[in-house]
């Protein structure tokens, strides 16, 4: 049996996606560089720490720890590297296109380092940015310099399970030997290797997010339809999902997504339609309906209440989903401002969320567990689904708050049973 060979493997960028991609590739038996610009990540990774909490993470780096460098210089960065990683942020720019400053940035300090045999964009990037970057490398002197685009399926709270055992390994390439050579380099991951063109592989991460986020908006809207004739959502999601041409995955109701993914690629997409003179009417209507549920969150407080002013108001998980201690594009932080500009008391309770030393978070307080958060509350919601909120204790809580309203945003709590102690409880699309 001829073994694949181990590959040295430069990484730019140590977050997320970055992080999880050179573990992972050390865990295949290669030797990976991970380059950031953050000297504070570097440290901490250095030292045996995580910057992220990622289920699996810590151990699989520590498990490599022989195989991996971390580093913020450039040349140990690129010195015997045959295949360079790019896993920077692409967050969206002032005019709603994606800012690929910092992928550009990566491109430009390879010029010269004639020893590369390719160049892999993980990074989500708008339809045709391969087409730039290889002509940069070209431009550069390394057109002998192989190219792919090499999407990233990973989510959060199971990103390295994912990557070791995928739905499938998208690979962009305009030639065989290096689809070849990006295919090798992935040789132990068990899920299938699917090999396109470049400009296709960069559009599937694009439509794949999108329509997760469409099945999400539509059950939603569902939800908001059930309420209004009598019908649980719950039960109408579960049969749908039956059906094995749509499945049950994503046809979860609640307040809406979020994280690094859904939101910024969403609107990448509809952004590359707009800039083609092309207008996604139905992915318009996905983010419009997201927007909107986060809002119907704090109306239906308010209509119960009668008024948010001077009430205070318990915010049960910050983080966009458990199992992740990120705060990119949360629901909760619309949430709390929303209720803080109606006047409200904001207390928030959350195992692993680290919101940024700015508003709205400035303007809450934080506690230590749900109890604390829920004391002399005039009505909570639950916003993320931990599972420690299964094992609060409610029946003493509907006596710590002052009123005890319970909006439960993921329908995470049994209905009855919150009613039979005495909550009036409210949830998404349920009777």
């Amino acid at each position: 049996m001829v073994r694949t060979p181990v590959r040295q493997v430069a990484v730019f960028g140590a977050g997320y996606i970055g992080l999880v991609t050179g573990a992972c590739l050390a865990e295949l038996g290669h030797r990976v560089v991970i380059r950031d610009i953050n000297p504070d990540k570097i440290e901490l990774l250095r030292s045996g720490d995580v910057p992220i909490y990622e289920p699996g993470l810590g151990d699989m780096l520590t498990r490599n720890k022989e195989r991996l460098t971390f580093t913020m210089d450039l040349q140990e960065t690129l010195e015997g590297t045959e295949i360079v990683y790019v896993c920077v942020d692409t967050p969206p720019s002032a005019s709603g296109d994606a800012d690929l400053s910092r992928l550009w940035s990566v491109v430009r300090s390879l010029e010269g380092a004639a020893h590369l045999k390719a160049v892999v964009v993980k990074s989500t990037v708008p339809v045709g940015t391969g087409a730039r970057v290889r002509s940069a490398l070209d431009a550069a002197g390394l057109a002998h310099v192989g190219y792919a685009s090499n999407p990233e399926f990973t989510a959060e709270g199971r990103a390295v399970e994912d990557f070791l055992h995928p739905d499938r390994v998208v690979i962009g390439a305009a030639d065989e030997a290096t689809a070849e050579l990006i295919s090798e380099l992935h040789e132990g991951v068990e899920g299938p290797v699917v090999v396109m063109d470049v400009r296709s592989a960069e559009m599937v991460k694009l439509a794949s997010n999108a329509l997760l986020a469409t099945k999400i908006s539509f059950i939603n809207e569902i939800a908001t339809l059930c309420e209004k004739t009598g019908a649980d959502v719950e039960e109408v999601a579960r049969a749908v999902g039956l059906d094995h041409r749509l499945g049950p995955h994503f046809l979860r109701p609640g307040i809406g997504w979020g994280g690094s993914c859904f939101p910024k690629d969403s609107e990448a997409l509809r952004q590359l339609a707009s800039n083609t003179g092309y207008h996604l009417q139905l992915l318009s209507a996905v983010i419009e309906v997201n927007n909107l549920q986060k809002r119907r969150a704090v109306q239906k407080l308010q209509d119960e209440l009668g008024t948010l002013t001077g009430m205070r108001v318990a915010l049960l998980g910050l983080t966009f989903k458990p199992g992740t201690d990120d705060m990119r594009e949360a629901p909760s932080t619309v949430l709390a401002a929303r209720l803080l500009a109606e006047g409200a008391e904001v207390s928030c309770w959350d195992p692993m969320a680290r919101p940024a030393d700015t508003e709205p978070w400035t303007s809450t307080s934080r506690h230590e567990s749900p109890e604390e958060a829920l004391q002399g509350a005039d009505a909570a919601i639950v916003v993320t689904e931990w599972p420690q909120l299964k094992e609060v204790d409610w029946a003493h809580a509907v006596t710590a708050m002052r009123r005890p309203v319970i909006f439960d945003g993921r329908n995470l709590l049994d209905p009855a049973g919150m009613r039979a102690l005495g909550f009036t409880y409210m949830s998404v699309g349920r009777p």
